[in-house]
């Protein structure tokens, strides 16, 4: 497919000028870069999924250390071109966490954060995916390719950029004929547990940084058993602690009969009732890390 035809098809989805632009140069990036399966064959692809071509994202939370976007309907990639244009414009003071919903499809990692590093941004990007990887031991898919893109800005101007998949092949692969749907497995050959753990992480990662309202649906958790070949199905419901859910009324009623909770604090817990202080206890993750997350330099040498 030409670039011109490329622009003409995209146009006729009834996209806008700006969205087609937008769309156009993240595939001509892909081409440049031999990542075909994210270039203008994706356009063929488009065609065939149902969206919403006025659809616009929202910035539903904008504080100087986190925001959440909410994708409303639009592409993926142009939620992510709201995000860059956004972050870009009003870069944070230390450090900022970004949280995309609905954001799909996110397109060449790569491509996104090397935007904020030459824009003088540390960078770091991962995006679920379908799930596609199966555990190493063999059975069906547990969880998505989900890529892993980070961004360093350099002082010879050109970013360092790295941007990898899980995958020992990836979907588009698949969906240019260069590869098999089995082969789709975590790579690494002898060492792809490995990957399917890091796979794992982010899966879950992201899946943690949901509001509370679409976090309670099933998802297949994995225990350490599930290395040996075990996987174990579990709900996400209830597992965001009932005092991160600022959604509830009362926080002593929500803990009502639940065990003793973590410190937020990084100090001991206290169980019900003036319980004992668990030693043990540990700092909670951050409410929400993931999606598209950019950081500015350190220092000059990064």
């Amino acid at each position: 497919m030409t670039p011109g035809e490329a622009r003409t098809r995209l146009q006729g989805l009834g996209l806008g000028g700006d969205a087609v632009d937008a769309l156009m140069a993240h595939f001509e990036d892909a081409e440049r870069r031999g990542k075909q399966g994210h270039g203008f064959q994706r356009v063929a692809w488009l065609e065939t999924v149902g969206f919403e071509p006025s659809a616009r994202p929202e910035r539903l939370v904008a504080e100087e250390g986190f925001e959440r976007w909410a994708g409303r309907g639009a592409l993926g990639y142009l939620v992510l071109e709201a995000i860059v244009r956004a972050t870009l414009a009003s870069p944070p003071r230390h450090a900022r966490v970004v949280v995309a919903e609905h954001c799909f499809p996110s397109g060449v990692l790569g491509y996104w954060v090397r935007r904020l590093a030459e824009g003088g941004l540390v960078a770091a990007l991962t995006a679920t995916s379908p799930r596609r990887l199966p555990h190493p031991a063999g059975g069906p898919p547990l969880t998505g390719t989900n890529p892993l893109a980070i961004a360093i800005p350099s002082t010879t101007g050109q970013p360092v950029v790295t941007d990898v998949s899980m995958g020992a092949v990836t979907h588009g692969d698949v969906l240019e004929g260069r590869a098999r749907p089995e082969e789709l497995v975590p790579f690494g050959g002898e060492q792809a547990h490995k990957a399917f753990a890091l796979a794992v992480g982010l899966q879950l990662l992201v899946e943690w940084c949901r509001p509370a309202v679409t976090a309670c649906r099933e998802v297949r958790a994995l225990e350490p058993s599930a290395f040996r070949g075990q996987a174990v199905r579990r709900s996400a419901c209830g597992a965001r602690p009932a005092r991160l859910d600022r959604s509830r009324p009362s926080r002593r009623r929500a803990l009502r009969g639940s065990p003793p909770q973590p410190s937020l604090r990084g100090g001991r817990s206290r169980g019900r009732r003036g319980g004992p202080r668990s030693p043990s206890a540990v700092r909670r993750p951050p409410r929400s890390i993931s999606g598209a997350a950019s950081f500015r330099r350190a220092a000059r040498g990064c």
